[in-house]
C-alpha cells in the first residue's frame, strides 16, 4: 500500500465536515489506479463517509483487519505486477476470495466496480460474494443510492464462492 499525493491516508480514515465520526460509515476503496482512489475518496467523503483506500490485495486485507470498514468498493482488474515484487498476483476475484475467508470481512458488503466486460464477469462476481456490480464509467448517483441502501440494511449474508478458491502458482 502506498501513499498517493493528495489522497486520503490509505490506513487512516479521512474526516471532513461537521459530522462526528461516531455515526459515519467507513468505506474501503480497493483499486490500483491512484486517480480512481482519489476521486472516489473525494466523492464519498463529500457524501459523509469515512474512506480507507488500498492499492492491492494485501492492502485490502490489512485495511479490513485494522479499519473495520462497513462496505468495500472493489475493482476486478489489477496489473500482473500488483504484488510489487513477489507473492500472489492479485485480481479482484482473488481479493474477494481472501476477504471472504477473513472472519472480519465475511459479512461486509462488497460492490464490484470494473471496466471489464460485464457480460463476462457480473455473474462470477456475484457468485464469488459481491453484493452488487457496477460497470465503469459509473453513474455516481446510482452508486451512492446503492451504497446508502446496502448500509441501511447492515451486514449481508454472502453466497459461497463457486468452485475452489484460486491457488497461487507454484
Amino acid at each position: 500500500m502506498g501513499t498517493i499525493p493528495g489522497a486520503p491516508d490509505p490506513v487512516a480514515s479521512s474526516v471532513s465536515g461537521s459530522q462526528g465520526t461516531m455515526n459515519r460509515k467507513k468505506i474501503l476503496v480497493v483499486d490500483d489506479n491512484p486517480v480512481i482512489l482519489k476521486t472516489m475518496s473525494m466523492k464519498l467523503t463529500d457524501h459523509g463517509y469515512d474512506v480507507v483506500t488500498a492499492e492491492d490485495g494485501a492492502g485490502a486485507v490489512s485495511a479490513v483487519r485494522t479499519q473495520k470498514p462497513d462496505l468495500i468498493l472493489l475493482d476486478l482488474s489489477f496489473p500482473p505486477d500488483v504484488a510489487h515484487g513477489g507473492g500472489v498476483a492479485w485480481d479482484g476475484f482473488v481479493i474477494m476470495t481472501w476477504l471472504r475467508r477473513l472472519e472480519e470481512a465475511k459479512n461486509i458488503p462488497i460492490i464490484v466496480i470494473t471496466g471489464s466486460d460485464p457480460e463476462k464477469y457480473k455473474a462470477r462476481a456475484l457468485a464469488a460474494g459481491a453484493t452488487n456490480f457496477f460497470h465503469k464509467p459509473i453513474n455516481n448517483d446510482d452508486l451512492l443510492t446503492v451504497i446508502r441502501e446496502i448500509l441501511a440494511k447492515g451486514t449481508v449474508e454472502t453466497q459461497p464462492s463457486v468452485g475452489a478458491p484460486p491457488q497461487p502458482a507454484a
